[in-house]
């Protein structure tokens, strides 16, 4: 009798992934040409290591697949490492508006976990932050709020910088109320 082998032990052993990868909006978009529709996919993926790095970017290509593929070939480029507060959060609280998203990041006391809205959450997630609140202010578009919290890690990175450059302390510690 005919046993076929099973396929899994040809193959290699899979080396574990740097980075996770999360899509966050698949969506079906066209072109209007002289000889009809021209038909492709754009993906937007985020991706992460779940210890301070993180990367954004769309992939686009005639099918799912690939534009997926894409998106995270470019997302691994465009990678930024943010700083962490004892490994969980953020330093320090943040409100922007990039185009007509509006988001406020605030760090949380440990044990809070990551209270953010479904994009703004993967973001978050994969960039390792654990305890953070966050709310969406403005548009409920999953590209612009993903676009603008990725922003927000960067401005966070780059003030963070210049703190330290300045030998200013990181502290998430509220300052102490004057008695008088």
């Amino acid at each position: 009798m005919y046993k076929p082998q099973d396929k899994k032990q040809d193959r290699a052993p899979r080396a574990p992934q740097e980075f996770d990868e999360k899509v966050i909006r698949i969506s079906r978009v066209t072109k209007k040409t002289k000889g009809g529709n021209n038909m492709s996919f754009t993906a937007l993926v985020v991706v992460g290591d779940r210890k301070g790095r993180v990367g954004v970017a769309l992939g686009k290509a005639k099918d799912v697949m690939n534009a997926i593929k894409k998106g995270v070939r470019r997302g691994k480029k465009t990678v930024i490492t943010i700083p962490l507060v004892d490994n969980r959060t953020i330093p320090h609280e943040l409100m922007i508006k990039l185009g007509a998203a509006k988001l406020i990041l605030k760090p949380a006391p440990s044990g809070t976990g990551v209270i953010a809205g479904g994009s703004v959450r993967a973001v978050l997630e994969l960039a390792g932050i654990k305890d953070v609140v966050s709310k969406i202010l403005g548009t409920n578009n999953k590209m612009s709020n993903v676009t603008a919290t990725f922003e927000a890690l960067k401005i966070m990175k780059k003030t963070v910088a210049v703190k330290s450059s300045l030998g200013q302390t990181n502290s998430t510690k509220p300052a102490p109320k004057i008695i008088r």
